[in-house]
């Protein structure tokens, strides 16, 4: 980022932030949810760590096979996490009959559609309610079905028109991050505006940072958990904050830079 008089927050029409690691975390494990689930119905909890592989390699699967939650095929959302839900089952060792898989995955769909699973960082509603009342437009991009839209974030304290202005769900556009096609898709959304003017912000540097950047917007990326990758994203070139707190700090620092964050980092 180029370095001026002023500071970078004078230079912005709209801000892009990603969801999950960024706005909020999840609650617990995977195996948490899906053993209430199993336990609900009478049957015993599966094995966290098999549960866990099983649902990695079949989320991964079903996401080569139909990307964007079956946006192209025009899958129903529920659809595609019933299949997902089964093969993560049947990876970790666990088939169950038709009525039983039933019953287990309408507890999973429900929790997943709620606000149960995740909680949401103390610094995030203060932030973006903070960008907006400076006048700059706020997107969510997240590779996310519909539910993070409607309900998820709206329950969590995050709702539109307060917190933020527009949304990019990679299930309702069809384009998922890295696509950079994504970050176009907000601009357009924010006004037609031009990249130079936007600022993204992530946790991943690979889905986040490069493909802003790629655009000519301006990026960085939050470290909250302390990654060991956080090292490596700065040697690359990227400035990392610890937290949305200091973001709001180096947004109204004069001569914003890079070099100047890293009493953040």
């Amino acid at each position: 980022m180029v370095s001026s008089p002023w500071s970078m927050l004078l230079k912005l029409r709209c801000v892009t932030i990603d969801v999950t690691g960024t706005l909020i975390a999840y609650k617990g494990e995977l195996g948490d949810y899906y053993c209430m689930a199993a336990k609900a119905v009478g049957l015993p909890c599966p094995d966290y760590k098999r549960m866990h592989e099983g649902f990695k390699d079949a989320y991964t699967n079903m996401a080569k096979q139909y990307p964007c939650f079956g946006y192209a095929e025009k899958m129903p959302n529920i659809v595609w996490w019933k299949s997902c839900v089964k093969d993560s089952f049947i990876r970790a060792g666990y088939e169950y009959d038709d009525e039983t898989f039933e019953k287990v995955f309408k507890r999973i769909y429900s929790v997943f559609g709620s606000s149960a699973p995740y909680t949401i960082f103390p610094d995030s509603q203060p932030f973006l309610r903070w960008v907006r009342e400076k006048g700059i437009t706020v997107g969510i991009v997240s590779n996310a079905e519909y539910r993070y839209q409607d309900v998820i974030l709206p329950a969590l304290g995050l709702e539109q028109g307060f917190e933020w202005d527009f949304g990019v769900f990679s299930g309702l556009e069809g384009v998922e991050k890295p696509d950079p096609r994504i970050y176009e898709i907000a601009l357009q959304k924010a006004g037609n505006i031009a990249p130079e003017e936007a600022l993204h912000i992530g946790d991943s540097f690979r889905k986040d940072y490069m493909p802003a950047k790629s655009i000519g917007m301006h990026a960085l990326l939050l470290d909250r958990f302390k990654s060991p990758d956080a090292e490596n994203w700065r040697k690359a070139g990227a400035l990392v904050l610890p937290d949305l707190v200091a973001t709001q700090a180096w947004l109204t620092a004069e001569n914003s830079s890079s070099q100047e964050a890293a009493s953040y980092t």
